[in-house]
């Protein structure tokens, strides 16, 4: 395989689906950015214009314009964040719903299309092949790019979901690693003092889910230095791994960190937990100090991750 034939590929398939005048092919007056951003809207928990340009990997003045042509079309409202007043939250009106709506039906009619002329016998082998590409893709995928239609979603806990990460935390560690009971109430202390008492301007949990079930989380809270947040309880389940998840938690919390004024990003781990290590030192982290201990019925070394959010902070 060599960068000219994925190119090829590329362009066969964008002729294909019409996807560079995707507003003639579907006969709406959008674009595919903008039918893409309006797909968010209406199926993502998540609609803070900060959470929508990480999702869909775009220009935050390109957003803006987008967002404000909308908002003049009366296809969405813009208001303060039920989260953070400093940022904005997005609906869809009545009017956004039905566009929506509209470009889901005549996009599914389109593929319908296509399909239909595709004989029986190969319609399995066209499905298998485009799963192998995502596969195959997906791994290499970065946190910045989006993710695809039913990719995981991140969102904030619904109730239930702080049980589960206690729950999965303990399960996973103690099948992967044969960690005992305690790493699970250290989990259960961490989450009952977020869930007790945080700030939510400036402290998160994220969920993600696929096929509406948690596959992931990731928490970002105050740490005890001045002006730092300290990264805690990246998870991501086994059957969910592979397609860049972690990467995509790690940097949320690097992105939310830095938007709301954090000068530094800490966390801690262990050396055993190679795949999480990769992830930090990917997002930009260095490795500052390790410390040998006993825990969770292992003899393990801990270690302190860094990373600096703001120019002149201390490294």
């Amino acid at each position: 395989m060599t960068v000219h034939d994925i190119r090829a590929f590329n362009r066969f398939y964008t002729n294909l689906i019409g996807a560079l005048d995707y507003g003639k092919h579907l006969h709406a007056p959008y674009t595919l950015t903008e039918s893409r951003v309006l797909y968010e809207l209406a199926h993502s928990r998540r609609t803070d214009a900060a959470d929508l340009r990480l999702e869909l990997s775009l220009d935050a003045g390109y957003l803006s314009r987008l967002l404000g042509k909308f908002e003049r079309d009366g296809l969405v409202e813009r208001g303060p964040s039920d989260v953070d007043p400093r940022r904005q939250r997005i609906t869809l009106t009545a009017r956004g719903q039905q566009a929506t709506t509209l470009l889901d039906e005549r996009s599914r009619a389109a593929v319908g299309t296509l399909v239909t002329a595709i004989p029986e016998e190969d319609r399995h082998r066209l499905t298998d092949a485009m799963q192998t590409v995502r596969d195959i893709l997906g791994g290499a995928r970065t946190d910045r790019e989006p993710a695809h239609d039913d990719g995981p979603v991140l969102r904030d806990p619904a109730p239930g979901d702080l049980g589960w990460m206690v729950q999965r935390h303990g399960a996973i560690y103690a099948a992967e690693y044969g960690w005992n009971t305690d790493f699970e109430a250290l989990v259960a202390r961490i989450v009952a003092d977020f869930a007790q008492d945080h700030d939510h301007r400036s402290e998160r949990v994220w969920i993600a889910e696929l096929d509406g079930r948690p596959v992931g989380s990731v928490m970002c809270v105050a740490d005890e230095a001045p002006a730092t947040a300290r990264l805690r309880l990246l998870l991501v389940d086994p059957g969910a791994r592979g397609h860049g998840l972690g990467d995509r938690l790690v940097q949320t919390v690097v992105n939310f960190a830095r938007e709301v004024g954090y000068r530094e990003l800490v966390l801690w781990t262990n050396d055993v937990l190679t795949a999480a290590r990769r992830i930090y030192q990917r997002a930009g982290f260095t490795l500052v100090a390790e410390t040998p201990h006993r825990s969770y019925g292992a003899d393990l070394v801990g270690q302190d991750w860094r990373l600096p959010l703001q120019e002149g902070s201390p490294r």
